[in-house]
């Protein structure tokens, strides 16, 4: 803009942006995850990957790993459902934004907790079956991309 003032994110690069944000609070070495859950254009929860209260972190003494997959961390979808169950937080109708598009698991979570919308920046480990469950529940999965370049100030 010519008046020196930054753009204004979209709302898609604005909640990325928060879910990559999110991510810098993993404790997993292998990959940072990070989502938060929006209902009518407001965070309603947020979670990243990590180790399970009481639990140690990943960064301090190690992944756990059991056939190619870190045990000790829960999943950030995971975290931030969760977290809405604990707060009795509706998720009915919800959108999701994480960096990385869902697992399996996490699929079959975000459809029976009412998420309509699923925003993803990265493509990791892509499932044809998790793509299937999505459209068969009528979830609609977008690449996204964040704006983080717009957070921080040069």
């Amino acid at each position: 803009m010519n008046d020196g003032q930054m753009p204004r994110m979209t709302w898609h690069e604005f909640f990325a942006s928060q879910s990559r944000v999110m991510a810098q609070r993993s404790t997993c070495r292998r990959l940072s995850v990070g989502c938060v859950i929006v209902r009518e254009k407001r965070m309603i929860a947020s979670g990243y990957n990590g180790s399970i209260t009481g639990d140690e972190h990943c960064l301090d003494v190690g992944c756990r790993i059991v056939e190619g997959h870190c045990v000790r961390a829960i999943h950030a979808e995971q975290n931030a459902l969760l977290q809405c169950a604990r707060f009795g937080v509706s998720t009915e109708g919800a959108d999701i934004y994480v960096t990385h598009l869902p697992c399996l698991q996490c699929t079959k979570s975000i459809i029976q907790a009412g998420i309509r919308h699923v925003y993803y920046e990265e493509s990791y480990r892509p499932d044809e079956y998790a793509l299937e469950l999505f459209q068969k529940a009528g979830v609609s999965v977008e690449q996204v991309k964040s704006n983080l370049r717009l957070l921080v100030q040069e």
